[in-house]
């Protein structure tokens, strides 16, 4: 059974281990793209009981006419899924792929086999694509933005059949074309599970139809203004396509014996150190390519943007940041992915401080092979 689907009511996943994190700074400890980085942080987090580690996908880094930049040492996330899913045992493994750089039979068949690999760990995080710079590399042109999630549908449709067909079939859409398709070995698990980032209107619409987590960037630090923007993703999902969804998000942890000790240390790496070249560079991306947000709200977040992807700050002393994911949990938030700066020292001061807390609080279980257990084999759909 997917421990993403596991008892704990808030589960815990790290995220970005396969380049140098989501932080954009210049800051001497953060990391650098490694190997022996990502093996050592998926153990850590395979033996205290979390249940996810997901990697970006990333052709290109965002400076332009800068290859070399840090931002583009990023590590295939279906061979680095293998590899992952090789050395752990309990934890959920991802990958991310964008459509328009990858044939579906060849996803098909890659995460069939990551799938194999991992026992029935695995999940797909699916994207659409919205970096020209990338995907001009392909030759694949940069869709519109609501086309962009027609072509995923009907990519994650192939993949699917890919999936679950055992005769030979064809396929022939406005995207693509497939003649006697076929691909063996089946995965492990009967569905493997769907993840999707949409923050658009229409990027929502394709999550709460066809993703099992639905991942969004939270705006608001209201516990009630949190808990509507996660229950108008569900109601999407139950009213329009009759589904339920898990929806999650992505947090940057900053963890220190005081609160003033980590808000220092928040502001040295992501506005002191912040890499302003990567960050005007990403910021000029996504006004022009995406809806994640509008422009004035892009900028207001940028230092959040700086410290991790735009996550969820976990700013603070250790029982600060247990109260921070409790609140996250009771507005609806059923799994958070950690990032910090120094991966190491983040994930061993969390696993010693802040789980018990959230142990005690009941949102998680002490880890072991209780902490393994599922509530359900597969994603729920209503009628």
């Amino acid at each position: 059974m997917n421990p993403l689907f596991g008892g704990n009511t808030l589960k815990l996943g790290l995220f970005c281990t396969n380049g140098s994190g989501a932080s954009q700074t210049l800051a001497p400890e953060a990391h650098e793209t490694s190997w022996d980085m990502s093996l050592r942080t998926a153990q850590a987090a395979d033996r205290a009981g979390l249940e996810a580690v997901v990697p970006f996908a990333r052709w290109k880094g965002y400076p332009e006419n800068n290859p070399g930049h840090r931002s583009g040492r990023v590590m295939d996330p279906f061979t680095w899924a293998a590899g992952i899913a090789a050395v752990t045992e309990n934890i959920g493994v991802l990958a991310t792929s964008h459509a328009p750089t990858l044939h579906p039979i060849v996803a098909a068949k890659q995460a069939a086999t990551v799938d194999h690999i991992s026992g029935g760990r695995f999940a797909l995080n699916v994207v659409g694509g919205w970096n020209k710079p990338e995907l001009e590399m392909f030759g694949a042109p940069l869709r519109e933005h609501d086309e962009r999630y027609d072509h995923l549908a009907e990519w994650l449709q192939v993949t699917r059949s890919l999936w679950t067909e055992t005769d030979e079939f064809d396929f022939h859409g406005s995207f693509f074309d497939v003649v006697g398709g076929v691909s063996e070995p089946k995965p492990v698990q009967p569905a493997i599970p769907i993840m999707n980032a949409g923050g658009s209107p229409r990027g929502m619409r394709f999550a709460a139809e066809h993703a099992d987590l639905c991942f969004v960037i939270v705006h608001s630090e209201d516990e009630d203004e949190i808990r509507e923007q996660i229950q108008g993703y569900k109601r999407m999902a139950r009213d329009e396509f009759g589904r339920e969804v898990r929806v999650w998000t992505h947090t940057a942890v900053v963890q220190r014996d005081t609160q003033a000790e980590a808000e220092q240390y928040y502001r040295r790496f992501s506005v002191e150190q912040e890499d302003t070249e990567s960050v005007d560079a990403w910021m000029r991306l996504q006004a022009a390519n995406t809806e994640v947000m509008p422009p004035a709200v892009l900028q207001a977040m940028r230092q959040r943007f700086a410290a991790g992807a735009g996550g969820f700050p976990l700013v603070g002393t250790a029982e600060t940041i247990s109260e921070r994911l409790g609140t996250l949990s009771r507005a609806g938030i059923e799994g958070a992915l950690l990032t910090w700066v120094d991966y190491d020292a983040g994930l061993a001061a969390f696993t010693r401080d802040v789980l018990p807390r959230l142990e005690a609080s009941g949102l998680r279980a002490p880890a072991g092979p209780s902490a393994a257990s599922t509530d359900r084999a597969e994603p729920a759909v209503i009628g």
